[in-house]
């Protein structure tokens, strides 16, 4: 290689090298801006998690419930559900905040926790009422006579948007699949109520046999459901019929808490006031396709939401869960 051609090779690797010194600052001043700025974005999205974490541990403090045993009711030799607790779950409030933007209390969201002693754990025993800390009320109409107010009540239950449970005679769904359909349709629990309206506790372990069996068989066919609730007629049982219930047809037996009576014909004020004296959590309250009760559901559940009071099924209403937004 000639002595020029020397001077050029090097002149050139020179200014490559040149070139490289210049650019080496700037290229880690850039790497080092952008590790910054990562690290910033991390501690600033570590420390609003914090923030929330710290709000919420607040604000659960008085919002968080222990679950409610069931327990057996020495005064009514029945059992009383249980009723879940609630507790927030932290990160999914927090996770619920970021996605929403709004951080409140009423932006938490809780998990619910079972109670430790269960409904069935409790014994095979009738129920007359749901938990007592449970807002909730059920006005159960048990059907075996009568069509003629049906309509109405279904009308007046569809215009408070509320869902309640029908107590089937096996008898009257064989005389009127139509009606018992309707009911259903509209969306209605539907419960087992024997199928002659007999005495049960009178009966044999035979024919207790038969008349639950017989109405099972009946509703299943016309309504295409599996009643999951018994409700022996005019409340007449005993602990044979409770068992029988239980374990043959897996059904809990089931009273009420407050009686209409309004066979006997009263007035629709005198059922108000009556049944308004005992409205609560967990209430029970009994009615039938009749006069009284018709004229006077509708009120009564005006009553029963103006107490805080949720009208529902009778399976709800002896749930363990909580209503919702409760």
């Amino acid at each position: 290689m000639t002595a020029a051609k020397r001077r050029f090779v090097f002149t050139i690797s020179c200014a490559v090298l040149f070139m490289l010194l210049l650019n080496y600052k700037p290229i880690h001043q850039y790497i080092d801006v952008m590790k910054s700025q990562k690290a910033i974005t991390a501690d600033g999205q570590l420390d609003e998690r914090e923030r929330l974490r710290g709000l919420i541990e607040q604000w659960k403090a008085g919002v968080e419930e222990l679950p409610i045993d069931a327990v057996y009711d020495k005064s009514w030799k029945s059992a009383i559900p249980g009723y879940n607790g609630r507790i927030v779950d932290v990160e999914a409030s927090i996770h619920k905040m970021n996605a929403t933007g709004i951080v409140s209390p009423d932006s938490l969201v809780y998990k619910e926790v079972p109670p430790a002693v269960s409904l069935e754990q409790v014994g095979v025993l009738p129920i007359y009422r749901g938990n007592p800390n449970k807002p909730a009320i059920s006005f159960m109409i048990n059907v075996a006579w009568g069509n003629e107010y049906l309509d109405s009540m279904l009308n007046t239950l569809d215009k408070h948007g509320v869902k309640t449970t029908f107590f089937l005679d096996g008898s009257w769904v064989k005389r009127y699949p139509e009606e018992a359909k309707k009911i259903a349709a509209r969306g209605h629990e539907i419960g087992n109520h024997a199928y002659s309206h007999p005495d049960m506790k009178t009966l044999g372990t035979q024919r207790i046999q038969q008349e639950i069996g017989k109405t099972q068989e009946v509703i299943q066919k016309t309504i295409g459901v599996k009643p999951t609730l018994f409700a022996p007629p005019s409340g007449s049982f005993d602990q044979r019929v409770v068992q029988i219930a239980q374990s043959s047809f897996q059904m809990k037996t089931i009273l009420w808490t407050a009686d209409t009576v309004d066979w006997q014909k009263p007035s629709s004020s005198w059922v108000v006031r009556k049944i308004s004296r005992l409205m609560g959590n967990g209430v029970l309250v009994l009615m039938h396709p009749t006069a009284a009760s018709e004229a006077s559901l509708d009120q009564l559940l005006t009553i029963a939401k103006q107490k805080g009071l949720v009208p529902t099924t009778v399976s709800e209403v002896i749930s363990a869960n909580r209503l919702q937004s409760k």
